[in-house]
């Protein structure tokens, strides 16, 4: 199962960023991600997270791309001088924003597994003309980092995505120096989701199946070593039934109707003592 999740996310975001879409559906080459609905769904979730003073002067196909729930790089204090890790970088929007507010004494590394993100981040590094940027291939599971070299660890709804969370999180902290600081942008639980939808890949690939529980992420943090754990909700995903449809096929109208409340974005911060 871990390894066919693995793989369905793999290929589900080598299609999104061919289609410049977050919400790859089920049909043919993706198209089904081009109805009004699914628009809708991906505009809640992805939308209005940027300013324009922030992205200013990147590349306009880094902002496209962008499949995030949040925008760690706005919670996150980052100073000058700093290294940065973005778990799951995507096209490299937050590793470009982070780039900036390390300057160039700091450096921002991305990490993604998917082909297709990092040929795109790089193009967008090299319009933006980014010299303290490094995109690395690799798993959440086995960062191709050493030890303690990190200051800060961002991520941008990504960690749900991943089968063994505790790994990712045990990975984390040994990347990360002592003091070094966990702040990520994720999909949480307000309360469990019904066992079916838990086992749905597509569900999985939708950022919902994988989510944590909020009160499990912060026990998933401690046991990895961290302390100073917060879980901060920004966003509650309300869902009609045909927008429900569109990221959950397969889902009655009683179980969509238990959707309700129980879906959020958050912000999640921690700290390596």
């Amino acid at each position: 199962m871990p390894e066919d999740i693995r793989e369905e996310v793999r290929k589900r975001y080598a299609q999104a960023i061919k289609f410049k879409t977050g919400c790859c559906g089920s049909g043919s080459e993706g198209m089904s991600c081009c109805g009004d609905s699914a628009s809708k769904v991906s505009e809640m979730i992805t939308g209005n997270l940027y300013n324009y003073e922030e992205v200013k002067g990147l590349p306009a196909e880094a902002l496209a791309a962008s499949f995030g729930c949040g925008n760690p790089t706005a919670l996150a204090e980052l100073h000058e001088g700093e290294t940065v890790l973005d778990l799951g970088s995507g096209a490299g929007l937050d590793v470009l924003l982070s780039a900036r507010r390390v300057g160039p004494t700091g450096k921002a590394y991305g990490l993604d597994m998917t082909d297709e993100m990092l040929a795109e981040a790089r193009a967008n590094q090299a319009k933006a003309g980014a010299k303290n940027v490094e995109f690395l291939k690799g798993h959440l599971e086995d960062m191709p980092l050493t030890d303690s070299t990190v200051d800060v660890i961002i991520s941008n709804c990504v960690i749900n995505l991943s089968a063994d969370k505790d790994l990712v999180l045990r990975e984390a902290f040994r990347v990360l120096k002592h003091g070094g600081r966990f702040a990520v942008a994720d999909i949480v639980l307000t309360r469990p989701l019904p066992p079916q939808i838990q086992q749905d890949l597509a569900a999985w690939t939708g950022c919902v199946a994988g989510a944590l529980v909020d009160s499990e992420y912060k026990e998933k943090l401690a046991r990895a070593g961290f302390i100073n754990i917060g879980v901060e909700k920004t966003r509650v995903y309300e869902f009609n039934e045909t927008m429900a449809r569109e990221l959950l096929p397969g889902l009655t109208p009683e179980q969509i109707q238990g959707l309700e409340g129980a879906i959020v974005s958050a912000f999640i911060r921690a700290v390596k003592p």
